[in-house]
């Protein structure tokens, strides 16, 4: 596998060989169409309906204004504060990972628009392409979220207490990012905007005040019993139709072919990864390998619940660093579901640190899928991109600390709402 990947190959292709070449080297006795079985069984859970349908919707509103909206309501309110447009990048990016639930999407509806700001400004490059870049992996967390989605397939944990158990971590790391930027604008002494009449604020407030309806929709929808995750998933893509094309007509009809075509190539590569983690979790675990790395460390740590958290956080943070965050979620949460479940520690809580490490590997060197996007849509060399980034994997890392200290910090809206 680490040779396929030195040569370049994409991920999937090192998982499927690395399944077949245990299979056919070990456990000659098995069937090939055994492994195949489970590839296919791992993309049939209707859950996972909802990744392409959150897609469909987030392209649809890159296609259209919803992003410019609501990055002129944030501005308008907090743009005038010391370290206001920092600040504002950092609300509006959790702001639309709150309708679109892509990091991806989120960096390149949000950095287009607001890197030149912020360059205008006084801030540096890597400053501002490292701000966008982490401030969009909030949207992992805050609800709909493709990685609160795999998490709830590959551990069986309802999605609907993922995706509200990640609105209290995303908005933790939203506040510690915003103290960061005042001090970075302080130590610059970048000066503060005009600030903004409440007349603007208040028409900048009904020009987005629609896009708030997609968190309504998703949270409101599940936790009343109106929708499923799958069906509040297809709800947002009719009412992001409704938006661009009726409403704000922003969208055409010969737009929608290649929207669908953007999301289809996006949902193939989910799928595919799926799939193939699928795969080659199910050969791995037959092969018993987890218990042999990692047997004795686990049983170990069972009796103690900070320990097995502890574990949890290092294993999904390193491997993220190198693997695209699917893969690592399928392959890693059986591992640890004994020593997890033989602890007694809540699955939903366990569930948000682990996103919350998907979230860090987005944004981390060496194969963060959202440096890779910034380094296509900002056309910077990606040593740049990553220039700026420690101080906010650091921020990232202390709310990893803070969240197994205080699990009410995510499970306090879902014990709410019970």
């Amino acid at each position: 596998m680490v040779v396929l990947l030195l040569m370049g190959f994409p991920m999937m292709v090192p998982l499927m060989v690395g399944a077949m070449v245990l299979l056919f080297s070990k456990f000659s006795m098995l069937e090939p169409r055994m492994l195949v079985q489970q590839m296919i069984g791992g993309v049939e859970q209707s859950v996972l309906v909802a990744v392409p349908m959150f897609i469909l919707a987030a392209d649809i509103m890159i296609k259209g204004h919803t992003a410019d909206r609501l990055l002129d309501l944030v501005s308008k309110f907090v743009g005038h504060v010391r370290g206001g447009l920092p600040v504002t990048t950092a609300v509006s990016c959790t702001l639309f990972g709150a309708v679109s639930g892509s990091t991806q999407a989120t960096v390149v509806a949000m950095g287009k628009p607001l890197r030149p700001k912020l360059l205008e400004a006084g801030y540096t490059d890597r400053f501002s392409m490292a701000l966008i870049i982490n401030a969009s992996d909030i949207a992992l967390l805050i609800p709909p979220s493709i990685g609160m989605i795999i998490y709830g397939v590959a551990s069986g944990t309802s999605v609907g207490e993922l995706f509200i158990a990640g609105i209290g971590p995303g908005l933790m790391i939203l506040v510690l990012f915003a103290v960061y930027c005042y001090i970075i604008s302080v130590w610059k002494k970048i000066p503060p905007r005009e600030a903004s009449s409440w007349g603007e604020r208040w028409l900048a407030l009904r020009r987005a005040s629609l896009a708030f309806g997609f968190p309504v929709i998703i949270i409101g929808g599940i936790y009343s019993g109106y929708f499923s995750p799958t069906e509040a998933a297809s709800m947002s893509v009719a009412y992001a139709l409704l938006l661009e094309m009726v409403i704000y007509r922003e969208v055409k009809l010969s737009d929608l072919p290649g929207v669908a075509l953007s999301t289809g190539m996006i949902t193939a590569v989910v799928f595919i990864l799926v799939a193939a983690g699928m795969g080659f979790s199910w050969i791995v675990s037959f092969a018993q390998i987890p218990d042999l790395l990692l047997g004795d460390v686990v049983a170990n740590a069972a009796d103690n619940p900070l320990m097995v958290l502890g574990l949890v956080a290092v294993a999904y943070f390193v491997g993220c660093m190198f693997v695209d965050p699917i893969v690592v979620i399928l392959i890693l949460t059986p591992i640890f579901a004994p020593a997890i479940q033989s602890a007694g520690l809540d699955p939903v809580h366990v569930g948000t640190i682990v996103v919350l490490q998907a979230a860090i590997g987005s944004a981390t060197p060496p194969f963060g899928c959202d440096i890779f996007t910034a380094v296509a849509i900002f056309r910077r060399p990606y040593l740049d991109v990553i220039a700026g980034t420690p101080p906010f994997v650091f921020i990232l890392l202390l709310s990893t600390v803070l969240l197994i200290l205080f699990p009410q910090i995510a499970l306090f809206l879902p014990q709410l709402m019970d």
